[in-house]
């Protein structure tokens, strides 16, 4: 059982995770390797402290009418995916079901969902089309709103980003430099070197260490995201991993 006070709650929609192919049982979809990931980092962290308390703790939830809940719950018993629990809602009640069960961070490929839980105050991101590795969890921070807090208007899960980063440099810190199965990028993408600084300095401070940082000067995102293959980029809003 999760720690309820401890663990970063991860809610990802099954549209993500799953490809509502014919069958018995699901296919696997763009966000499954998320899932793989999210798993052995929980796994390692258990490996080092079997009393661990800071894991994460996915929440599935499914707003299509049209996937069947047997179906996802044996799909995900099919696969060995680790899941504490499942959801299932109108996308009219999707945010309050969100807060009900406290998810500090939710993942879709629907930009329009992912926005309206943002506005809504809960931290949500972008889960790109194409498919990022799951040999380890590869987490992308924005570091122009770090740079410059002060916009307006602020974005009403800022506060929600900032101890979400925190509690995630604090997961990061239980591992050592290399062989991580958690790595945490910044890219800085206006600016010069002095504006990445700034932003690398803000997270240190906030307990916060990243394991890469990338300050592209104005230069296009995209070639960095085809690189490194990020499984979501955190930042103010919701920020396309296409870009």
């Amino acid at each position: 059982m999760k720690d309820a006070d401890r663990a970063l709650v991860v809610a990802v929609t099954t549209r993500a995770v799953f490809d509502a192919a014919a069958g018995d049982v699901y296919g696997m979809g763009v966000a499954f390797p998320l899932l793989q990931s999210l798993q052995k980092v929980n796994e390692r962290l258990l490996e080092k402290n079997p009393a661990e308390s800071l894991l994460f703790d996915v929440v599935l939830i499914a707003t299509d009418s049209q996937q069947q809940s047997s179906r996802i719950i044996s799909s995900t018993s099919h696969y060995g995916l680790e899941v504490g629990r499942f959801c299932f809602s109108s996308r009219e009640d999707l945010v309050e079901t969100l807060v009900v069960n406290n998810v500090q961070l939710f993942l879709s490929t629907d930009r329009d969902e992912a926005l309206q839980v943002s506005q809504k105050g809960v931290l949500s991101a972008l889960l790109g089309r194409q498919e990022a590795p799951s040999e380890s969890l590869r987490v992308m921070l924005c570091g122009d709103a770090i740079v410059r807090p002060d916009c307006d208007p602020v974005p009403a899960s800022r506060g929600a980003a900032q101890s979400f980063s925190a509690r995630l440099g604090e997961m990061r810190g239980r591992f050592g430099v290399s062989g991580s199965p958690l790595s945490i990028v910044l890219v800085t993408s206006s600016g010069g070197s002095k504006s990445c600084g700034v932003a690398l300095q803000t997270l240190r401070s906030r307990g916060l260490s990243v394991d890469e940082a990338y300050c592209l000067a104005g230069a296009p995102r995209g070639p960095i995201l085809s690189l490194l293959r990020p499984h979501f980029l955190l930042g103010d809003g919701v920020i396309d991993l296409e870009d």
